[in-house]
């Protein structure tokens, strides 16, 4: 069992999960041509879904965990139409078929670069632009992307399924846009990821993500220095590894932070609607759940049901990417 003080993170302002854009320097854009690795034949969106029915549910953090400022309470019970979403975070193969047919250039293309975690580097140290404030173990890399995940002596070969990473709130928009789909809000998320579950912190329930075997990919060991690997992964893991919750969806928690549709605000559940909220009409920041293979218990607790981050839509990182959700067919 892990025996690390539980803790509520790192509070007001955090960016453990996902560092900003604008915490690196910028470097202007790039002029490289699109680049496409590993793709898939296949139509478009293929990733397989869940339906989930139509409910009400209590969203919010019911275990005392919360993490300071994040606004995961007041507790507040949400009802759903039904809708239908993936099982498991778009893949590397999904997202290199929308760039093979697109031709999109991602904002981490665009911008010429990316933030990735030191120890996933693999890239010249001359490729390191920077450090994020207050957390130095994320680094901005030049030509670190989707397809370039550690930087450019890295590659996604061998790695189709894996979810994508280093795509932002806006390249997860055009996937969307290309695929007939939209990001989930964050009450579908929430409740999806709860597989039918009331109240529980995590989608399987109470039990510790270590209990009886390892649940989900996060951090083991002392962060940020050194992962023990415990759960096999030092970062993302294949989106079908663990198990899956009571509605069929595989790691709703761990893994890498999927963004959701809703603007970001800490005092939104004080005043949002009972019936498919939306969240907030406007903002600076896209919400962010479900916690990364870099959260921890003793660090950042938020590989649980109700956790919420928030980063800028342009931002980009090495442990984010996205999951997607359609009106339910009859």
């Amino acid at each position: 069992m892990m025996d690390e003080t539980r803790t509520g993170g790192c509070g007001s302002g955090c960016t453990c999960g996902t560092p900003g854009r604008r915490e690196f320097l910028s470097i202007g854009s790039s002029s490289a041509a699109p680049r496409v690795a590993s793709v898939v034949e296949g139509p478009g969106h293929a990733v397989e879904q869940a339906r989930i029915p139509a409910g009400t549910f209590v969203m919010g953090d019911s275990s005392g965990d919360r993490n300071a400022a994040d606004g995961e309470v007041p507790l507040h019970e949400v009802s759903l139409e039904a809708f239908e979403i993936d099982v498991t975070p778009v893949t590397n193969a999904a997202f290199a078929r929308f760039i093979a047919e697109t031709g999109y250039r991602t904002e981490a293309e665009r911008f010429g670069f990316s933030a990735v975690f030191h120890l996933a580097l693999q890239a010249p140290n001359g490729d390191v632009i920077g450090r994020a404030g207050g957390t130095p173990w994320w680094l901005g890399v030049r030509g670190a992307d989707w397809a370039y995940p550690g930087g450019r002596e890295s590659t996604i070969e061998g790695l189709d399924d894996h979810p994508v990473v280093h795509v932002s709130w806006n390249d997860a928009q055009a996937y969307c846009e290309w695929a007939g789909r939209r990001l989930p809000t964050e009450a579908e998320w929430e409740y999806a990821a709860r597989g039918g579950l009331d109240r529980t912190r995590y989608p399987w329930g109470d039990d510790e993500v270590d209990a009886g075997g390892w649940r989900a990919n996060i951090w083991q060991g002392e962060f940020p220095r050194r992962n023990t690997m415990d759960d096999g992964f030092l970062t993302t893991a294949p989106v079908r590894s663990f198990q899956p919750n009571g509605y069929g969806l595989w790691q709703a928690v761990g893994n890498v932070w999927e963004w959701c549709s809703d603007w970001f605000d800490p005092n939104s559940y004080r005043h949002s609607p009972a019936a498919n909220p939306q969240g907030p009409s406007q903002g600076n920041a896209r919400v962010l759940r479900g916690g990364s293979y870099l959260c921890h218990i003793s660090y950042c607790n938020r590989y649980r049901n109700s956790a919420r981050s928030q980063n800028s839509p342009d931002s980009s990182m090495g442990n984010a990417g996205f999951r997607t959700v359609s009106t339910a067919k009859p």
